[in-house]
């Protein structure tokens, strides 16, 4: 029996699709569309609805069907913003706040904490 990436074996099965109006499309066009797809990241980053456009579609939204990475196109759904694949991830990016990814420094909360107060508590 041949092992898979050995002379002879089956090719491995591919790994992306392309769902147009929620039917799969062609393995071959799905290849085709996703090379397209990925050309035009390439020159136009995050322009989805560029690239459905250009394709004659009204939208393009990337995601994964199990762990298999899909192209969602539509003839009528409009286009919705670029955002994270990954459903443990927040739609506005990385998680906390602004300060921790902008370079921005800390707040100064010790002023507003009641532990550096220098009242004495009544006792």
């Amino acid at each position: 029996m041949s092992q898979p990436g050995s002379p002879g074996a089956p090719p491995p099965p591919r790994r992306l699709g392309v769902l147009v109006d929620g039917t799969p499309m062609p393995e071959a066009d799905a290849l085709s569309f996703w090379e397209r797809f990925s050309d035009w990241m390439e020159e136009h980053r995050g322009d989805l609805a560029g690239f459905a456009a250009k394709e004659g579609f009204a939208s393009v939204h990337p995601g994964v069907d199990g762990d298999k990475p899909v192209l969602r196109v539509s003839k009528s759904a409009g286009q919705q913003p670029y955002a994270p694949v990954r459903g443990d991830q927040p739609t506005g990016g990385p998680g906390g706040s602004p300060a921790r990814h902008d370079g921005a420094a800390k707040p100064n909360r010790s002023a507003t904490n009641p532990r550096n107060s220098r009242r004495k508590r009544p006792g």
